[in-house]
């Protein structure tokens, strides 16, 4: 478990995809919450969810 990890992981659920649109912010915040020490880093998703909540606008979503 890395960064790296959790930062794909976001990244994936915040991209457009062909079968899906990007998720809504609530939804990702509450995978990498239930990921924290199984699928992600707790260190590191604690830090994610810091960013994630400082991005009031969801500004790092994909555009």
């Amino acid at each position: 478990m890395t960064l790296g990890v959790d930062a794909d992981a976001y990244d994936a659920m915040t991209s457009h995809r062909i079968y899906r649109d990007i998720l809504p912010q609530e939804y990702v915040i509450k995978e990498i919450e239930n990921g924290k020490g199984t699928q992600f880093d707790p260190v590191f998703a604690d830090i994610m969810l810091k960013i994630i909540e400082e991005d009031t606008v969801y500004d790092l979503k994909e555009i």
